[in-house]
């Protein structure tokens, strides 16, 4: 039996390459996404490691601002604390660290180098070791900065601005004097592996000082190294005993955990979206497998059955089909995993792209990779492949025979109720998250959308019979006999045609349903600007991040520019809870109108206003006293005057611009809001400020039709990238047509031998094949766009909140169908010359 097995594999070679490419793509993408994802984290940790001492003494309370924009604060530690810390006998050293946030660099040409992506960090040089007793930086090439106006670059960023060491380099500051030149003396990274994307801009400690401290001779922080023999905790122990109020010592550990956890939920993010269309990838090619050997064990019936006749028992059969798929999922995996290595470089290079780079070291492939894409890939070939084999073995020993081979289908009835069942099941759990149970609405009608998408597919036979017949008739009438053919065809076997079909169904469900949640999020964003932004123009971060108040100056010379609003937004503490609060000018209230349902919409003095979603969630009322904790552990208190209706253009809580001063946080600006003077052209007046904004690349100009544009375009970013991915699932589709095409032409040799010996020409033979792909294609289609469409209108229900009206992107859904004919189509080429090409008699005798 086992030679027979490895027999049958060897003359099955291209019957059994195409359902093995589906094996390949998804192992290749789950394989590439595991070694990618260990790459990054290894980057991060390398350099989390790397750059971090022994022990720190920093601001009170600083790690629960990590992941938000808490604000540049006036505290800092004097030079005599720096000492006294160095003097303890637990400390072998203490360095004094100056930290700046928002600094930017300009390239020679004045475009914005970085800071799309990840950040840019700006920091004093000192030669401090790290935890594990190396320097933190490395320096690439010049000297390290010793002037105050002298400055080192990591290598991408001078590469980036085509700068050369000797170069005079410009900067833009987040605060006073926009502008800033130094004078590029070398390069470094970090020691540990490269920067991960991010630009560092490395001063002298007095450069620093001069630029974040307003030249007070005082640091942000101080790196401690142990003495030898003391232990990280001994040496936060003794540190906490001399830092000053408001400040704390804790070990390098605790830093380097906290900055893992910062940089790991964001990774989290990224691999487990990754992983989705991984794990899709999978199932998708699942279906392929399943149908593959079921058209393979139907086509040997014969086969089988002789070798019942001559002696084998059901087991050995079913172990026979089950070793063609173990031997199948063995190879296709390996090669998968190999092509996954490449496919974690190539995700590698698209994210550099966007500003994240990974060290290329780090992408290989690890013991738990490879094992988990051997598991997965041969685990869901050997279950897709068990039904099938099992079939096989039940084969009966007469069956070998009979003249017609055709198999015997069993009812359909049993699988409709079943199925049946489950898809109340999946609209109870769909009812059940519109109407509020416990847990994310969302994440409810996600569970009912799965059931529903499995059940279809299992159901194709079934509920897709109308849409066959539908093409029959079109096809009919259109292409006259081929037609017909074609559609008699595909409902010969509709379990075939619909488990075919499913492969596609699955993909486009899934960009359905995405699509029509993007529409409805942009044409939210539509309702949102076209209700709230009054503002004629809005000046913002093309990162969303806070700029010196210089741009909010100049723009404010402009002539037509009458009203000038501007905000600083920060993030802050309220009883331990992450809020976000804006500090508001005197001018907001002439340009956007909070409707206050409780109180007053306009604070005064030490007052805030606070929206209705952030006073149900902190339990606030009119008349409340809170405090605002703000980093550095200063606080701002101020009495609830009022609950305003949830508005974009302000905060949870807004106080009054100037408190935030008083609260000891830098004045910056977030957005600047403007109204034109009654009768000033509107284009003039922009082009205006847009000029008097030029000298900071950072911020852009908008109207209220490009803001929401920019949002949109934001969007369909996103969009555009989640198509890309789930293209997987499509490609692995027409795999599956190609597969199920070929096969049914070799099934139906002898009857196309007859077609052609009756007077079918070969162009029509080649038109029916075609027709049959396209009314899989068809099938899959409508199937899968009927049930986006019906997922996605859900799941913007339950996210109506956010995602106020609902779209459905009828261009989009559409186009969506074009592509399936056009997959029918291409999927169709080799199956319909091949079946145009079978010689009339040998095709006639065969069988």
């Amino acid at each position: 039996m086992l030679r027979l097995t490895l027999r049958n594999l060897l003359a099955r070679k291209v019957r059994l390459v195409m359902s093995g490419l589906a094996i390949v793509i998804g192992v290749a993408f789950l394989s590439g996404v595991l070694v990618f994802s260990t790459g990054l984290s290894t980057t991060f940790d390398s350099i989390i490691k790397g750059s971090t001492p022994d022990g720190v003494v920093r601001a009170t309370g600083s790690e629960e601002f990590e992941g938000g924009y808490s604000g540049l604060t006036q505290q800092s530690l004097s030079p005599e604390v720096v000492d006294e810390l160095a003097a303890l006998p637990e400390v072998d050293r203490a360095d004094g660290d100056v930290n700046g946030f928002g600094m930017s660099l300009l390239g020679k040409d004045g475009t914005l180098v970085g800071g799309t992506g990840a950040p840019t960090l700006a920091f004093n040089y000192h030669d401090g070791p790290n935890m594990a007793g190396d320097e933190m930086l490395l320096l690439t090439g010049g000297s390290w900065p010793q002037g105050t106006d002298e400055i080192v670059v990591d290598d991408a960023a001078a590469e980036a601005g085509d700068y050369e060491i000797g170069d005079e380099v410009t900067l833009l500051a987040p605060f006073g004097t926009l502008e800033r030149t130094a004078t590029l003396v070398g390069t470094a990274e970090f020691n540990g592996g490269g920067t991960a994307g991010a630009s560092l801009l490395i001063f002298s400690t007095e450069g620093a000082q001069e630029l974040f401290l307003g030249g007070k001779d005082a640091f942000n922080r101080v790196s401690l190294t142990a003495a030898d023999g003391v232990s990280q905790e001994d040496l936060a122990n003794a540190a906490s005993a001399v830092v000053p109020e408001g400040y704390e010592a804790v070990t390098g550990d605790k830093v380097a955990k906290e900055s893992q956890d910062a940089v790991g939920s964001f990774l989290d993010v990224i691999n487990t979206f990754l992983l989705v269309f991984a794990i899709i990838a999978v199932i998708v090619g699942g279906f392929i497998i399943v149908n593959t050997f079921s058209i393979l064990v139907a086509q040997r019936t014969r086969e089988l059955a002789l070798l019942r006749a001559l002696g084998a028992s059901r087991g050995q059969v079913t172990r026979s089909v089950l070793f063609e798929a173990f031997v199948l999922a063995l190879v296709t995996s390996t090669i998968g995993i190999g092509l996954g290595l490449m496919l974690a470089r190539g995700l590698a290079g698209i994210f550099r792209l966007v500003g994240l780079d990974i060290a290329g070291e780090t992408l290989d492939l690890g013991t738990g990779s490879v094992l988990t894409s051997y598991v997965v890939g041969i685990g869901v070939t050997m279950v897709a492949a068990y039904l099938p084999a099992r079939r096989g073995g039940k084969v009966a020993p007469v069956a070998a025979m009979r003249a017609d081979l055709t198999p015997e289908r069993g009812s359909l009835r049993r699988r409709t109720a079943i199925g049946a069942v489950v898809l109340v099941l999946g609209a109870g759990c769909a009812v059940a998250g519109l109407q509020g149970a416990p847990g994310a609405d969302a994440a409810w009608i996600g569970v009912g959308a799965v059931l529903w998408i499995l059940t279809i597919a299992a159901l194709s036979p079934v509920v897709g019979r109308p849409v066959l017949i539908a093409c029959r008739t079109l096809f009919g009438r259109v292409f006259g006999t081929p037609g017909q053919l074609a559609g008699e065809n595909a409902l010969r076997d509709p379990r075939r045609t619909g488990a075919t079909a499913s492969a596609l169904m699955i993909g486009l469900a899934l960009v359905s349903t995405i699509g029509v949640l993007a529409a409805s999020m942009n044409s939210s964003v539509d309702d949102v600007v076209d209700e709230q932004f009054t503002a004629d123009l809005l000046v913002q971060n093309t990162t969303f991040m806070p700029f010196s108040t210089e741009v909010g100056d100049e723009i404010a010379e402009v002539d037509g520019v009458e009203v000038l609003s501007r905000q600083q937004w920060v993030s802050g503490l309220l009883d331990d809870e992450r809020v976000s609060v804006a500090g508001n000018d005197e001018a907001f209230s002439r340009i956007y109108d909070l409707k206050a349902l409780e109180g007053r919409a306009v604070p005064q003095g030490k007052e805030a206003v606070v929206s209705t979603s952030a006073a149900k969630d902190l339990d606030l009322a009119v008349g409340d006293e809170v405090d605002l904790e703000f980093a550095g552990g200063t606080e701002l208190a101020v009495k609830v005057a009022g609950i305003v209706e949830d508005s974009e253009t302000s905060a949870g809580i807004a106080v009054p611009l100037s408190e935030l001063a008083s609260a000891g946080l830098l004045r910056q600006d977030s957005t600047l809001s403007i109204l034109l003077s009654p009768g000033a052209d509107a284009k003039q007046v922009q082009d205006a400020v847009e000029d008097a904004a030029a000298q900071a690349p950072i911020v852009g100009v908008y109207d209220k039709e490009g803001f929401a544009e920019q949002i949109r375009d934001q969007v369909n970013q996103l969009l555009f990238m989640i198509y890309g991915l789930l293209a997987l699932a499509i490609v692995i589709a027409v795999i599956g047509i190609v597969n199920t095409l070929g096969l049914s032409v070799i099934e139906r040799t002898r009857e196309i031998g007859l077609l052609r010996a009756v007077g079918m020409a070969r162009p029509k033979l080649r038109r029916m094949i075609t027709l049959e792909s396209v009314t899989i294609a068809v099938l899959g289609a409508v199937l899968g766009l009927a049930l986006g469409v019906l997922i996605g209108s859900l799941l913007r229900y339950s996210l109506r909140e956010d995602l106020t009206s609902l779209a459905l992107p009828w261009g989009q859904l559409v186009a969506f169908l074009v592509v399936a004919v056009v997959v029918g189509v291409l999927a169709a080429v080799v199956p319909a010359i091949r079946a145009a090409r079978l010689n009339v008699l040998q095709a006639i005798a065969s069988g």
